[in-house]
Formats: structure tokens, C-alpha cells, sequence
């Protein structure tokens, strides 16, 4: 039972340590990135269709990401989406592709963005905390049912937090990566 309830607790947090690495590479580096468009939706012929099945993603220059599309009758669509959406960025349109130069960050857009990564990092590190809390519940429970003893209890308590340590230094070396990505220049 014990290691049921450690083992769910680990996959709990194993989502979480996936989920953050997905939303880290979504925030904008100095570099382009093709994670930037996941999630872009453009409005081809009235059905939001992800950009990554409409057309071809590229980077064929360190700040600059390619977009060919497979009709191109979708540019404007794609364009329009990208003008949209919350990314800030400018897209240019040659009629068969979109092009979309990224501008070098500024300083102040870089302590910006470590600021937003710190957040998200310490949202995550709070989910890991609840799922430890319910791991440590659980075992309270089968504690008062009498399923375990006090020691079982305690070494039970001792490999959760040791679990959590774990993970929540995961989170702080993916912040650490990303942040030292946001400020290279």
C-alpha cells in the first residue's frame, strides 16, 4: 500500500516536472524556437486548425522561424493568426510563406521574462508540495485504520520528502537553465 502511494505521488509529480518543461520552451529566448507556435491556432477556412498541420515549420537562421504552408491560400490565415495571438511577434508575407524575424530582446524584457519563469517554477514546486501533502494524508489515514505501524509511518513520510527534494530540485535546475537561456545574448 505504501508503495502505491508513493509511486502515484511520483507520477503525479512527474506530470508536473513534464508540464513545466512543455510551458518553459513557450517563453520566448533570445534564439527561435518552433515551441514559440505550439499552441497557435489559425482560422483555416473556419475550423481552428493547429499552425504545425497546415504548413511547414523552420528556422533556417538563428532569429528568424519560416512558416510554408501547403496551401497557400492559408498565408493570410496564418499571418493574421500570428498577429493575434500574444506572442509580439511581427510576421512578413511573400504571398507563399510567412517569415518572422525575431528582434533581439532587451535587457529589461529579459529580467521580465526570468521574472515569469520564477513564477511559473514556484507554481509547480506548490503542486509538488500538494501532492506530497496527499501522499503524507493518505499514509495518515492507513495510520489511523491501523493498516501500518508508527515506524512504518515515519520511514513511509521520510521517503515522501525525500521524493519531493527531489523533484523540486528538478524544477530549480530547469529554471536555472531557462533563465540562463533568457540572458545570454
Amino acid at each position: 500500500m505504501i508503495d502505491d502511494i508513493v509511486k502515484d505521488m511520483t507520477l503525479s509529480m512527474d506530470k508536473s516536472v513534464e508540464t513545466l518543461n512543455r510551458d518553459l520552451k513557450r517563453i520566448r529566448t533570445g534564439r527561435a524556437s518552433l515551441a514559440l507556435l505550439d499552441g497557435l491556432m489559425v482560422d483555416y477556412y473556419g475550423t481552428p486548425t493547429p499552425v504545425n498541420q497546415l504548413a511547414t515549420l523552420s528556422i533556417p537562421e538563428p532569429r528568424q522561424i519560416v512558416i510554408q504552408p501547403w496551401d497557400s491560400r492559408a498565408v493570410p490565415d496564418i499571418e493574421k493568426a500570428i498577429l493575434k495571438s500574444e506572442l509580439g511577434l511581427n510576421p512578413m508575407n511573400d504571398g507563399k510563406l510567412v517569415r518572422i524575424v525575431l528582434p533581439p530582446l532587451t535587457e529589461e524584457r529579459r529580467r521580465e521574462l526570468v521574472k515569469v519563469v520564477k513564477r511559473m517554477c514556484e507554481d509547480f514546486k506548490v503542486q509538488v508540495r500538494n501532492h506530497r501533502r496527499d501522499a503524507n494524508d493518505l499514509l495518515k489515514e492507513l495510520k489511523k485504520d491501523k493498516e501500518i505501524s508508527e515506524d512504518d509511518l515515519r520511514k513511509a513520510q521520510e521517503r515522501v520528502q525525500k521524493a519531493t527534494d527531489e523533484y523540486v530540485a528538478k524544477l530549480d535546475a530547469m529554471a536555472q537553465e531557462k533563465e540562463k537561456e533568457i540572458m545570454e545574448i
